[in-house]
């Protein structure tokens, strides 16, 4: 399959590994980028600057194919060097950028001058307008159904990429609710150039999670999401466990919430400890609705050949079959 992302990304397939706290690892980007997706490690992920050029050199040892990194601003509990970040990315040498949170333009001079390409993660089609008005080189569109933060529209895939397909030039992704070939094949036929995947990437061989967590999310269905900090104007879609249900209760009293009334629950180490140790309720984690068509564990290369094969599939017999000759 051939589209501006491919060709601009320099990959084999239109297949994106979206970045992932505690997730975005070497072992899964060069697993994607391996089997002609785009990997991507996540850069906050690693503890300091340094530690970001180690798992880059760790990926480069195990992938000779292009990998992207990911860098989320966003107003964290404790500051967090970000400039000191993507000099870290540009002095790596990686050519792929993917930022997410907060508009990047503040570090887009220090990418373009490097050569790097800038994949901007947008939750609206005013956003993603933005972006390419900044120079951004391409966006991924997130609509509601995705994992993590969905913004405060609450539009879907089914209205927001046509829309990015009548209004942007730059080329864009579908992220949120995608994980098989049907899906992909729905991207490309309302105008994306490829598809964004984060959750069906967690439930892979190489993605470096506990087997307890995978497994949780083959048995769940599409009603298996929560969505957490809607009272704070900052919502985030994540696995609906006991403690996601308990941050949903609090949030629904009488009054205001403040986040220290939640803060303890949604620490973030606390995932990292559920991703390593397996207890399902140690604490939240991000999970789109897609985890409803997640029933199998496979590797990265046989997930992604299975979806490109399937929406080829799809295109050239299915649909092509419905159009008269």
């Amino acid at each position: 399959m051939r589209t501006r992302i491919t060709e601009m990304l320099g990959i084999q397939h239109p297949v994106v590994q979206g970045g992932m706290q505690w997730v975005g690892l070497a072992e899964l980007a060069a697993a994607v980028s391996n089997a002609g997706g785009l990997g991507i490690l996540t850069g906050l992920t690693q503890p300091t600057p340094e530690d970001l050029l180690k798992e880059i050199e760790r990926c480069r040892d195990m992938t000779d194919k292009p990998f992207a990194v990911n860098l989320t601003i966003l107003p964290t509990i404790k500051p967090v060097p970000y400039d000191e970040y993507a000099q870290a990315i540009v002095s790596s040498g990686v050519k792929i950028v993917e930022t997410a949170g907060r508009n990047p333009e503040p570090y887009l001079p220090m990418f373009k001058q490097a050569g790097i390409k800038v994949i901007h993660k947008c939750t609206s089609i005013r956003h993603s307008l933005k972006a390419e008005k900044i120079g951004c080189d391409a966006v991924s569109v997130d609509g509601f159904e995705c994992a993590g933060h969905p913004g405060e529209d609450d539009v879907t895939n089914m209205i927001l990429l046509p829309l990015a397909a009548r209004r942007l030039k730059i080329p864009f992704l579908a992220s949120g609710g995608l994980g098989d070939g049907r899906g992909l094949a729905a991207a490309l036929a309302m105008g994306a150039d490829g598809i964004n995947m984060g959750t069906r990437f967690m439930v892979t061989k190489e993605a470096p999670i506990h087997e307890n967590v995978k497994q949780r999310m083959i048995e769940a269905t599409e009603l298996d999401t929560a969505l957490i900090y809607r009272s704070l104007r900052n919502t985030a879609r994540v696995f609906k466990n006991s403690v996601a249900e308990k941050v949903v209760e609090i949030e629904s009293r009488p009054g205001d919430t403040k986040f220290e009334d939640i803060q303890s629950l949604v620490q973030g180490v606390k995932g990292r400890e559920l991703f390593d140790g397996g207890d399902l309720d140690k604490g939240i984690w991000s999970a789109g609705m897609i985890v409803g068509l997640i029933d199998d564990n496979p590797s990265c290369e046989e997930l992604i050949s299975r979806i490109v094969k399937e929406a080829e599939q799809i295109i050239s017999e299915r649909l092509s079959a419905m159009v008269a000759h």
